[in-house]
């Protein structure tokens, strides 16, 4: 059973940053892919981040220059870390990975972008 423990969330003035982390168990194949996803109110639910074994990382435009994800292999651990936070940055953060052909979901962690 894939099991989360995310990290890092909280509340941060426009311009801030942040460093989301996600530490994953009971991974037992291959991961084709890692990374985070994000959901505003009244918004859909979408990649920002992820890290793809076959090709890489790959950014959403919203987020490309501001934010940064990694992978530490021998933690079992994604990170995100998030500078120049902007207001419509806010959302709950979720980190996911795939593993053959099947989505996995953290619980999520907020982040509030606020003066």
């Amino acid at each position: 059973q894939v099991q989360f423990v995310e990290s890092g969330g909280g509340l941060v003035q426009p311009g801030g940053s942040l460093r989301l982390s996600c530490t994953t168990s009971g991974v037992i194949y291959s991961i084709y892919a890692v990374g985070w996803s994000r959901q505003a109110p009244g918004k859909q639910r979408e990649v920002v981040a992820s890290i793809i074994s076959s090709s890489g990382t790959n950014y959403a435009d919203s987020v490309k220059g501001r934010f940064t994800i990694s992978r530490d292999n021998a933690k079992s651990t994604v990170y995100l870390q998030m500078n120049s936070l902007k207001p419509e940055d806010t959302a709950t953060y979720y980190c996911f990975l795939i593993q053959r052909g099947t989505n996995y979901w953290g619980q999520g962690t907020q982040v509030t972008v606020s003066s």
